[in-house]
């Protein structure tokens, strides 16, 4: 394939020819059962980072309420950024360890890992009731959250993807993404909603038991499928594919340079100044232009913010195989050019005069992210790289998405500050187009491309090129160099 690194060297020896077994298509009641767990699990997985990661939309316009003078702009983007911090430690942590220690392991580290700092965040204060001590304990707190919700994308992500390969090759795209974006945007909507509930429920003079309440909930939703997790199968891909021991991360390099420039150069551009910014501050952008600011509509208009939103995840989904992964992708970023810069960019101080006008289309927006990189980028990230090294180089392109999303969160107050609110919107449609010229040339189309012929040609890579190692888990290892293969079972 054009989107990979040249197949350099010489033709390999029949002796050095690595091969990596057909998967067998009869499998165990429990291993089909698996598989269907692992896609489920993955999904009530990732529910929880979408409301992790949407929990500070509305935190941000509370915070604001009860500490005017506390929350500043410093403050809140220190707290918001923990979140993302966290997330890039865990997605490259976790992406090499779910490669090295197995899928389960990951899965379940993280799953802990979101739990104790939803606990913290939820009691969280600072000593003799100190504001600002209550603000570092948050850091702190969402730091800890971070990493496992950053650890989630390659953990689920690639088991997802497996376990849908095994049962689906043909649908394997839009399962996954009905299984990891959808719940994914889903958790913006279901926090505020969440918020709004609690919100009636305790009522307006009680906001610090609303912003705990909200944080509390994020405890009971990762805590939901840690069974499932606990009684997870390896997927057979991995069992056949994973490399444990003496990992070619130089070649590994060498043979997908092309394919990570474009998951972590089209990954970036999204996240830097478009889908994090223009979301962790929606909250604040919607309440400024609001007559006065009120929590609980600021709450609704964000309700519908999101639900305009979530089409775009099932475009995406019905897109995806019919036109191809990379031209659905490009297709969602030219929705931040004509969206984000000709309308709302161009025409801010008008449209924001009429509030369910600038909802619609800031909606529309967001629908197209989610149609095109929101769907594609985990998609191809889980789909252009070898089972031995697909959480790696899955979560170093989710990294570099979420190091953009630090980048942008910092840089939006001084943006808005300085050059004026509608700048956000207008480097947006500029990071769209970035993001169509990356895609173009760089990300690969693996539409309905069997994983395991991309194990094989990366095996086959590797053999050219001289590596000698273990390939599969200890009960199913292929040793390179040699063309007997032990396959017990």
């Amino acid at each position: 394939m054009d989107t990979k690194g040249s197949n350099e060297g010489t033709a390999a020896r029949d002796s050095d020819i690595i091969e990596v077994p057909e998967l067998n298509t009869r499998r165990s009641s429990p291993e089909v059962l698996s598989t269907y767990f692992t896609i489920a699990a993955a999904a009530f997985g990732l529910i929880s980072d979408g409301y992790q990661n949407n929990l500070m939309t509305m935190a941000n316009v509370v915070f604001k309420t009860l500490y005017p003078k506390d929350y500043t702009s410093n403050v809140s983007t220190r707290v918001s950024n923990a979140l993302l911090v966290g997330a890039i430690i865990g997605q490259v942590i976790v992406g090499v360890l779910c490669d090295r220690m197995g899928r389960k392991f990951a899965l379940v580290l993280t799953t802990l890992f979101i739990v104790v700092g939803a606990i913290l965040g939820t009691a969280a204060h600072g000593a003799h009731g100190s504001v600002q001590g209550l603000f570092w304990f948050l850091t702190i707190a969402r730091g800890i959250t971070g990493i496992g919700v950053g650890g989630e994308y390659p953990a689920s992500s690639t088991s997802a993807s497996e376990a849908a390969n095994e049962s689906m090759v043909s649908n394997r795209g839009p399962v996954f993404i009905m299984v990891t974006n959808f719940v994914l945007s889903f958790g913006g909507p279901l926090a505020t909603s969440i918020f709004l509930i609690v919100l009636s429920a305790a009522g307006e003079d009680h906001l610090p038991t609303v912003w705990r309440v909200c944080y509390g909930i994020g405890i009971v939703l990762p805590l939901s499928v840690l069974i499932f997790r606990l009684r997870m199968i390896s997927s057979k891909l991995y069992k056949k594919g994973a490399i444990k021991h003496n990992v070619p991360y130089y070649l590994t390099i060498r043979y997908y340079w092309k394919a990570l420039i474009g998951t972590c150069g089209a990954w970036y551009v999204c996240d830097a100044f478009v889908t994090f910014p223009n979301g962790v501050f929606s909250g604040t952008i919607i309440s400024s232009v609001i007559s006065n600011g009120d929590i609980k509509k600021t709450a609704e208009w964000q309700l519908l913010l999101g639900a305009i939103s979530l089409p775009g995840v099932f475009v995406g989904a019905v897109l995806c195989n019919p036109f191809g992964r990379r031209n659905t992708m490009m297709l969602g970023f030219s929705g931040y050019l004509v969206f984000a810069g000709l309308i709302i960019g161009c025409a801010y101080e008008r449209i924001t005069k009429i509030v369910p006008l600038f909802i619609v289309f800031y909606g529309l927006m967001q629908s197209f992210g989610n149609m095109g990189p929101g769907d594609m980028l985990g998609l191809v990230s889980a789909e252009s790289y070898a089972t031995a090294v697909r959480g790696t180089c899955y979560g170093i392109s989710a990294a570099l998405g979420k190091t953009g999303a630090a980048v942008g969160t910092q840089a939006f107050t001084p943006i808005q500050n300085n050059l004026g609110k509608n700048w956000t919107f207008i480097i947006a449609a500029i990071c769209g187009v970035t993001g169509i010229l990356v895609t173009y040339f760089f990300v690969p189309d693996m539409t309905g491309v069997d994983l395991v012929e991309e194990d094989t040609r990366f095996m086959q890579y590797l053999a050219d090129n001289g590596w000698h190692g273990e390939v599969g888990e200890d009960n199913t290892s292929i040793e390179t160099g040699s063309s007997v293969h032990d396959d017990k079972q």
